[in-house]
Parts: structure tokens; C-alpha cells; sequence
């Protein structure tokens, strides 16, 4: 196997090696040991074109519920599964819980995606995508008495021979309640029809039969129409909805729009189409929910930004609309208007493990919930034997960043492994591991891991490793056994090149890992990522 390096990028952010002191101890009780995902968004108060869901969080739905707002998005590999944010003013969101924090529905086991929030009769229900086991895509739905749960799963509604996704629950013009869906054709390069089909008053099966609204016909919807979103305003009802190649390097999603007076047609599709499109700043607009607020109405939609793509993945951001003359939803420019975040620190992660369990931003693989604890000031994670162990992972939100962490490398069985790794998912990844007296560097690429470098590490209490990352493609690894003096692993070249790790759908997350017997316990002092513009 061959491995591409690259040379010393040419800018003025590759930090010194052997100097460096921005990661030396810092002290608890200055620091949040509970990162917020969405922090305050400075704003002027009539602006609400913002980044409001930073990092990977894409297929945004929202849904006020009383004075509240409430978003959810898609966790696609990723537990715990569908988080839920609420704020009170759009912009400012707070994380509060999780559809399926722990346990996953007993029916399906992937493809978590696109969740939509309904509200009606005193209850919260989510109708969300996910793959059955060893079956299609299915629409399926969730209930609970409060908005944070606990949510109870009630299984799938429909799964087509194609597959059936992006669920959306509306009345129509009598009054009866419908689950709108797309049938996946383009997995199978055929059409992808948006079908229409009432749901019963428990809002939990279908009933009758479904009726097609529309599928993709125009030249720049491509191979795909999906992520319906409907409002009603004045005598029509309106459907957003994305076309054309959704995800990654190549993608060219867009928002259209079609409207029609009774929920089942006939439909008419924007002339204008599509309403919302890319720009220097953000790149394939789309699948989103409709919002308004105070008189104003937007669309909560996902987009890559330009300078991380799909390396930091879809984010969440706000775009308004407004309506001409002739009835149609018009955005400024036909592209987001959402500013980058001026001061990318507000978004940095620093995490001493001081609380008395995991923060709500780690993450770990769908279906592979880690045994995790804290005490003392430490995250204590248990080793798996197979494949990269254990892991609990972060959000990245910027292609340019440092992490950082330090374990109790004394403490480390024989045969256990500890580290810090950048994780496209397992068959893609670049990890530093400490273990048996070393450290390794480990390159796994379409599930084959070669270890690039192993050097011997002399005794010692603790041991800090650190990644840095430039554009999202170049990495490097170092360490220190006191946290000031730095020494990069030796490579063949300044640092190795990463663009392979992204998967299709999902930006890069920085995880610890503690690889080795089921009987080992790996100790973690702290954790810390630094953004950079």
C-alpha cells in the first residue's frame, strides 16, 4: 500500500514543532467542560441570516411548539441518534437532548436521516428515515408527551422495494393528515417520485392509497427531487424541496419550490426554479423546513461552506424569503445570505471531563454506544478488541484546527492502545496511538490499516498527543511528555495528505480511542479543539 504525503504547507499557521505552549494545563475552573454545539450568534437584531447549526448537521427540520422553537437533523452513522435543539428566537440554540439517546430502535440499524418534528393533540412526534435490517429505506415515526423526550418508536410506516425517505406530516385542505415521501429511485437510477398518503388520526400507520405529486422532470433537479417541506400560505400550498446530487466534493443541490391549491395536486413547479443556489460563500442549498417569526418567514436548510466543504460537512443555516407579487417565495440574490462566523473561537471545544457525565456533544458509531464514565477529572472509556475500539468522537467545524489530549499513559495495560484520531468513519482514518511502551501512527484506508511509524516512548505519568489539521487535507501528528515540548512523528514528508476521509455524506469528527481487551479501561485527562480560520 502507498501513502501520499505532502510537503510544509507555505502559510503562517504551521505552529512551530518543538515550542509550543498554546496546550499547556489549563485551569477547570475557567473552562465549560460541557461545549455548547450552537453558541450565541452575534447578530444585529433585524439579521437572521446566520450559521445557526455549526459543524455537520444536515436535513434541518424546525417546529415551533408553544413560545418555543424546536430543530432536529440528520445523525446519519453517528449516535446518539437525531439531537434536539430549542431556542426562543432562531438563532441562539441550545442542545438538549436526543431522539434515541442510548438504545436504537429494535427494527432498523443505519441511514439515520432526515427527521421531521410535528406537534399536534399534546404530543411531539418525529417521522424520520432510517434502514431497515437487511431491508430498504423506511419512513418510521416516534412520539413523546414533551418536546426532550423520552420518545417511544412505533416502527415503520412505509418501505418501498426502492426505498422510502424524507418523511414529511401535513393536513391537507379538509383537514386529513398525509405523510409525504420520496421514493429513492435514484438509488436504482430511476425516477423519484414525491408520494402523498394519509396517515391515521393516531398518526402512527397508513392508510388508503398513495397518490404521486410530482417527481423530477426539470433539467436542474438531475437525477432526484427530495426533502419535501410544505407550508400553507394564502389559497396555495407551497412545497420546498432539493434537487440534483445532494452530498461531497461534486455535489449541485438546489432548492426548488411548487405549488398547489389542494394537497394532491395538480401542482405547479416555480418558473424561477431553482430559488435557491450556491454562491462563493455556500454550496448546495437545500432540504430544509419552513420557520416564521414575527411576520417573517425562513427556511432552516443545510449547506457546505465553501472553505470546508465537505470536510466539516452541511451546515445548519437561516435563510429568509419573502413573496412577490406573483405568490412565489423570493431569497435575496437566489443564494444564503448567511455570513461566516466572524470569530471561529466561540466555537473551540475544551472538555476537562469535571462534570459528572459525558457532555452531549460526543458522539460515537451508530450501534456501538462505548462504555464511558467520568471521575476524578477523568473520561474513563473502556477498550473493544476489534477494528479501531472504542471511540468516543467531536464535531469538527472548521478545515483548519488543533486537537488535543492527554491519557494516563502509565496506567495503560499490555496490549491496550489509547489515542487521538481524524474519522471519516471506520474503513477511513488517521490515529496516533500509545501503547506497549510506543507510539504508532496508524493509516486506514478502505478498511486496510498499516501503521506509517512506530517510534519507542520512554516511561512516563502522562502523555499528550496532538493533531493538526490545514484545509482539511493535510495532517500531522505529535506528542509530549509534559505537555510543552512537542515532537512530531516521523513521516516521509511535513504531514499526510487526508482528502481520502470523508465519507459521501458526513464530515471528518475527532475522536479518542481505547483499542485492546474488553477488560482494559483507558483514562483521558482532557480534550481540546482550536478552530482557525
Amino acid at each position: 500500500m502507498s501513502f501520499d504525503f505532502e510537503s510544509a504547507p507555505s502559510f503562517d499557521l504551521v505552529p512551530t514543532v518543538d515550542s509550543s505552549t498554546e496546550y499547556a494545563a489549563v485551569d477547570a475552573s475557567l473552562v465549560d467542560s460541557t461545549p455548547t454545539v450552537a453558541p450565541p450568534v452575534e447578530a444585529e437584531p433585524t439579521n437572521y441570516a446566520n450559521i445557526v447549526l455549526p459543524g455537520d448537521f444536515p436535513d434541518p427540520t424546525i417546529a415551533k411548539i408553544g413560545n418555543t422553537y424546536w430543530a432536529s437533523a440528520t445523525s446519519a452513522e453517528w449516535g446518539p441518534v437525531f439531537p434536539l435543539f430549542k431556542s426562543d428566537n432562531l438563532v441562539d440554540w441550545e442542545l438538549v437532548t436526543h431522539v434515541f439517546p442510548g438504545q436504537l430502535p429494535d427494527w432498523c440499524d443505519a441511514n439515520f436521516w432526515a427527521p421531521e418534528i410535528f406537534y399536534e393533540g399534546g404530543k411531539t412526534f418525529i417521522y424520520y428515515t432510517a434502514r431497515k435490517k437487511n431491508g430498504p429505506l423506511c419512513v418510521a415515526v416516534a412520539s413523546a408527551d414533551q418536546p426532550e423526550g423520552p420518545y417511544t418508536d412505533h416502527g415503520p410506516l412505509v418501505g418501498q422495494r426502492l426505498g422510502s425517505i424524507d418523511g414529511f406530516p401535513v393536513r391537507d385542505e379538509h383537514g386529513d393528515l398525509y405523510l409525504v415521501w420520496k421514493e429513492d429511485g435514484n438509488s436504482k437510477k430511476k425516477p423519484t417520485p414525491i408520494w402523498a398518503q394519509r396517515i391515521n388520526e393516531k398518526r402512527m400507520a397508513l392508510v388508503g392509497k398513495k397518490v404521486e405529486l410530482f417527481r423530477n422532470t426539470e433539467k436542474w433537479e438531475g437525477c432526484l427531487v427530495e426533502g419535501s417541506a410544505i407550508v400553507r400560505n394564502g389559497e396555495y400550498f407551497y412545497m420546498f424541496y432539493a434537487g440534483n446530487g445532494c452530498c461531497g466534493k461534486c455535489c449541485n443541490y438546489a432548492t426548488g419550490v411548487a405549488r398547489a391549491k389542494s394537497l394532491l395536486g395538480p401542482w405547479e413547479k416555480c418558473p424561477q426554479n431553482p430559488i435557491l443556489d450556491k454562491n462563493k460563500t455556500w454550496k448546495c442549498p437545500g432540504h430544509g423546513t419552513v420557520a416564521e417569526y414575527e411576520g417573517r418567514w425562513f427556511l432552516l436548510h443545510h449547506a457546505y461552506y465553501t472553505d470546508s466543504h465537505e470536510f466539516v460537512g452541511r451546515q445548519g443555516i437561516l435563510s429568509e424569503f419573502t413573496w412577490n407579487a406573483e405568490g412565489w417565495p423570493e431569497f435575496e440574490g437566489r443564494s444564503p445570505q448567511a455570513a461566516p462566523l466572524p470569530d471561529l473561537s466561540v466555537l473551540n471545544v475544551t472538555d476537562h471531563f469535571t462534570g459528572s457525565q459525558l457532555a452531549q456533544t460526543w458522539q460515537w458509531p451508530v450501534g456501538e454506544q462505548p462504555e464511558a464514565g467520568l471521575s476524578d477529572g477523568q473520561l474513563h472509556l473502556t477498550a473493544q478488541p476489534s477494528g479501531l475500539g472504542a471511540m468516543v468522537a467531536q464535531r469538527t467545524f472548521a478545515a483548519t484546527y488543533k486537537a488535543l489530549t492527554t491519557l494516563d499513559f502509565a496506567s495503560l495495560a499490555p496490549g491496550t492502545f489509547a489515542g487521538i484520531a481524524a474519522i471519516g468513519d471506520h474503513a477511513n482514518t488517521l490515529a496516533l496511538m500509545a501503547g506497549d511502551e510506543s507510539l504508532q501512527l496508524w493509516h486506514v484506508k478502505g478498511g486496510q490499516r498499516e501503521c506509517l511509524t512506530k517510534i519507542a516512548v520512554a516511561s512516563c505519568k502522562t502523555l499528550s498527543l496532538r493533531l493538526e489539521v490545514w484545509g482539511g487535507q493535510r495532517y500531522r501528528f505529535s506528542f509530549s511528555p509534559d505537555g510543552l515540548t512537542w515532537t512530531a512523528m516521523p513521516t516521509e514528508s511535513f504531514a499526510i495528505n487526508g482528502t481520502y476521509l470523508p465519507p459521501w455524506d458526513r464530515g471528518i469528527r475527532i475522536a479518542l480511542l481505547a483499542q485492546g481487551p474488553a477488560t482494559s479501561t483507558v483514562a483521558f485527562n482532557q480534550f481540546s479543539l482550536r478552530n482557525k480560520r
